[in-house]
């Protein structure tokens, strides 16, 4: 059985995301509160896989996820891509109209902005977790309180759904990334044909710099499908570059590396892995 740290409430995004991704294996879930909490279980135990949000369609980057990480030690051994849909739930008859708040994560509120424009009664209220707050108003037997969350959440604290599908933009997926203590990778990805990688660099402040790597990597094949850059903490107006590859030839990938090694600073491979297609 594949421990499984997730951030959030059982039955948060983040656990129905890691059940897809297993399939049909058999998961032991260890809710974390934090994406801090994530890589701290994996340290103290080198058999634990977390998971972590990493990009969403309409909110873009978690930028913090980005450096944790980085810092981490860790490395990406898979991802997963999860349609994300939204309902507004609360105790068993309640209507909308009951309600005074509905609590959430900040960007599940904000993907769901224009139901709560339409709804000006209801007090969006920031919380750490969509199942979370699910679970507070279960366990606690809040009334004329709302949560956004999913239906597995719903489902697992025995609530009710009075509004589905309520995000703005139907279009609404997120990428999550498995990560895990990098001696333990190969362990995780035994058939997996490796197709994509997550790096890391800084570049010195000549002009044309970025351009020379992009030029590099677009000789040998290799497609550039993110870029991300974030200031480097302590070193003013310097910038890291994160970067998803994908390729389909492993000796041409390794070769664009080595050719732009010479040419970035402070490099580090955060995953090689599998690529989600969806």
């Amino acid at each position: 059985m594949k421990k499984v740290a997730i951030q959030g409430a059982l039955g948060s995004f983040h656990e129905i995301a890691v059940r897809q991704y297993f399939g049909k294996e058999d998961l032991d879930i260890m809710p974390c509160e934090t994406f801090k909490d994530v890589f701290a279980a994996i340290e103290r135990n080198s058999t634990v896989i977390g998971i972590i949000a990493i990009e969403n369609t309409i909110a873009g980057s978690l930028l913090p996820n980005y450096n944790l990480l980085k810092e981490s030690g860790c490395v990406v051994i898979g991802e997963h891509k999860l349609r994300i849909e939204h309902n507004l739930v609360a105790l068993k008859g309640q209507r909308i109209t009951d309600l005074t708040e509905v609590h959430s994560q900040s960007i599940a509120l904000l993907q769901c902005g224009e139901f709560l424009e339409q709804h000006k009664f209801l007090k969006a209220v920031e919380s750490f977790d969509t199942a979370g707050s699910a679970k507070i108003i279960a366990e606690e037997q809040i009334g004329q309180r709302g949560a956004i969350c999913s239906a597995a959440a719903a489902e697992r604290y025995g609530l009710e759904i009075l509004a589905q599908g309520i995000e703005t933009n139907k279009r609404n997926f997120t990428r999550f990334l498995m990560v895990a203590n990098p001696a333990r990778a190969g362990e995780w990805q035994q058939g997996q044909t490796l197709n994509k990688s997550s790096l890391v660099f800084t570049l010195p402040h000549e002009e044309g710099s970025l351009a020379k790597v992009l030029s590099i990597l677009s000789f040998y094949h290799v497609n550039l499908t993110k870029i991300q850059s974030l200031p480097v903490i302590g070193r003013e107006w310097e910038y890291e570059f994160y970067i998803n590859l994908t390729f389909d030839n492993w000796e041409r990938y390794k070769q664009s590396l080595d050719a732009i090694r010479p040419l970035i600073k402070d490099f580090q491979i955060l995953g090689e892995y599998t690529a989600c297609e969806l």
